[in-house]
């Protein structure tokens, strides 16, 4: 292992680099991206080509109403024009072939018809339907509407004539006679422009959807293809190919995606360097104990004495012991290095209680070295935030390491102490050995690093362990040279993990 003497050095732990990787599970049912994009492109353009038909026959069915209405307000203009009242009868002077031009029309049949002021007929269309007014619009004033005329849809422009010649003051004064004029044609000639304007319009269109979904497609093929690019270089690499990926050569929508990638690859890449250094380091480590226990039962083989077999096989639980002692070691820094690669669950735990029971696991091994261990804690808790198993890994190992180094009759102390103003708590393990010379001070912490001179078996994996899990928790590692030592050959040391305590909760008093 590894151990104290020299000043004070500090080893500070910083958190973990790797964020959790957030899986999330695979979809069953795979949608084609270009299918999507191209079904919220298509979609709308289908919905919409019915509507602007629609839209366009009304604008062509109010296109076509424009010059047939000017027509019609100058037949009703004319016609109401020749109406006149003599000698108290209302008599239209149309002449005959005024009247056949009136009625002229090859398409579209035309009706007229003149109503009296009091309601008599006058000339025209009998079976016309009179207007719906609630008020009497004013004399030649020209409106329009659509009606019914025996059976077929029609419109009709009509206008009111004021028979009243005011001739004196008195006869001005007088409600005005008004009699009702009114021209309408059917429909026909208005739809068979309409749908001229209609074809004139659609045709085009039925050509040019075609061509607009072909670009369409041929857009999103060209748009998409940086993806089965990406697609074909990614597949393209060898299986141990773990490079980022040049984002250079994709779009800008692609690059965060690719930015994600790159860094997946580069935590693989830790990952695998990690796996790849343990399992190196681990056959490396296991060669010695391997090797003495097959020499040592060899050894017994050959032997006849009772002895010398008995010494053979005592030797030979030794290396099993040590070999025993190095796989577990290296499984719990496996299980350390691993956390820092996930999520670790952290719970409210008291740090007094925690070290107080592993304290207790120890008590018999250091009567068996005769050292004196002992705890101190504070007279009230001291909450922290931590993983209760890593932690007790973490101590584990801190009086594993001082009780190695710690010379019969020494003593170890663990100790809990909190300061409440900084919020922090410190977990502190102390010895009377040797000391950690101060050059040596920034290697303890490597793996299977042993200081030279050092007669203490061990893997040197002990204070590895440690790192890893005071990284874990975004702890600070310090060294320091015991104060309670004033033996020169054995100055001690004193490890302290700073911890960061649980913050206490803020009640309403606190705040005013």
């Amino acid at each position: 292992m590894e151990k104290p003497a020299g000043t004070d050095s500090t080893v500070t732990a910083s958190p973990a680099p790797f964020e959790p990787i957030e899986t999330q599970p695979e979809e069953r049912i795979q949608r084609s991206l270009f299918g999507e994009i191209l079904d919220w492109m298509l979609v709308p353009l289908l919905l919409l080509w019915p509507m602007s038909i629609a839209i366009t026959y009304l604008i062509a069915k109010s296109i076509a109403n424009q010059p047939f209405d000017v027509a019609l307000d100058d037949k009703v203009t004319v016609l109401a024009q020749q109406v006149k009242e003599v000698n108290g009868k209302v008599v239209v002077q149309l002449p005959g072939s005024a009247r056949d031009i009136l009625r002229a029309d090859d398409i579209d049949n035309v009706y007229f018809q003149v109503i009296g002021p009091r309601g008599e007929f006058i000339d025209g269309d009998r079976d016309m339907p009179a207007p719906i007014d609630e008020e009497k619009p004013l004399p030649w004033s020209v409106q329009f509407r659509y009606d019914m005329m025996r059976g077929t849809e029609m419109r009709v422009a009509y206008t009111y004539v004021n028979l009243r010649r005011a001739r004196n003051a008195a006869q001005a004064s007088n409600a005005p006679r008004l009699a009702l004029v009114q021209v309408g044609e059917t429909l026909d000639k208005r739809t068979q422009l309409a749908n001229q304007i209609i074809k004139g319009v659609i045709l085009p269109e039925f050509i040019i959807l075609p061509i607009a979904l072909a670009l369409v497609w041929f857009a999103l093929s060209r748009g998409l293809s940086p993806l089965a690019e990406l697609q074909r270089r990614i597949r393209a690499r060898r299986p141990d190919d773990l490079s980022p990926i040049d984002s250079g050569q994709v779009p800008e929508e692609i690059s965060p995606l690719v930015r994600s990638l790159n860094e997946m690859l580069e935590r693989l890449s830790q990952t695998i360097q990690i796996q790849k250094r343990f399992i190196a380091d681990a056959a490396h480590q296991m060669k010695t104990p391997l090797a003495g226990m097959r020499m040592q039962s060899e050894l017994a083989l050959r032997q006849t004495s009772r002895d010398e077999i008995h010494r053979s096989l005592e030797q030979l639980s030794k290396s099993s012991e040590s070999a025993t002692r190095l796989v577990n070691q290296l499984l719990a820094l496996a299980r350390a290095e691993n956390q820092m690669q996930h999520t670790v669950s952290f719970v409210p735990l008291e740090l007094s209680e925690l070290a107080r029971n592993v304290v207790q696991d120890w008590v018999q091994t250091s009567f068996a070295h005769r050292i004196d261990l002992g705890f101190e804690q504070p007279g009230h808790p001291v909450m922290v935030m931590g993983n209760p198993t890593m932690l007790r890994e973490l101590l584990n190992n801190l009086i594993d390491n001082a009780l190695r180094y710690t010379l019969a009759a020494g003593s170890v102390t663990v100790r809990v102490r909190a300061d409440n103003e900084d919020r922090r708590a410190f977990l502190e393990v102390e010895d009377t050995g040797p000391g950690i010379p101060q050059a040596e001070r920034s290697h303890i912490f490597e793996r299977f690093y042993r200081i030279l001179g050092s007669h203490v078996e061990g893997s040197g994996l002990g204070l590895a362990i440690v790192r890893e899990i005071a990284q874990q928790h975004g702890a600070d590692i310090d060294i320091f040279t015991n104060p309670r030592c004033h033996d020169p050959r054995f100055p001690g040391s004193l490890f302290r993990v700073t911890l960061q305590m649980k913050p206490r909760p803020v009640f309403i008093d606190d705040i005013g």
